[in-house]
């Protein structure tokens, strides 16, 4: 049973477009089982399966909206802050060692105390390091 500021809600985040997908299709869920559909009706209609209706069904019973947000995936946390990738990309941009025309891999990483391998991984997502191939 939904009331009609959640099925209000739910509309909206099922038919906005800035909305994530994945959290426009649990609206989706959520709404269409609210009007009576049984999970594998909703599944086939959405092409998603039924196992996957049940989850977001049963965790909006739960929590209500709270439940339809993504959980914490598993996996190690980030090991390197967003300072320490401030300060890689800022020193990179702005700063030239002293005695060379630009910075290595190597002697950036020793300097902000993280791995030449972090180093050029930062590097290549912020567009700073270009392959010779």
């Amino acid at each position: 049973m939904l009331t009609e500021a959640e099925r209000q809600t739910l509309r909206g985040w099922a038919s906005r477009r800035r909305t994530a997908q994945g959290l426009a299709q649990r609206a989706r869920i959520v709404l269409m089982c609210a009007d009576g559909m049984a999970n594998t009706a909703v599944a086939a209609e959405l092409g998603i399966t039924r196992e996957t209706v049940g989850k977001w069904r049963n965790r909006f019973v739960r929590d209500r909206f709270a439940g339809l947000s993504d959980e914490p995936r598993p996996g190690v946390p980030r090991s390197i802050s967003d300072a320490v990738v401030e300060e890689v990309v800022v020193r990179t941009l702005e700063e030239v060692p002293e005695g060379a025309t630009h910075w290595s891999k190597r002697e950036l990483a020793k300097r902000v105390g993280i791995s030449a391998t972090s180093v050029h991984r930062i590097w290549r997502a912020f567009g700073l390091y270009r392959s010779k191939t």
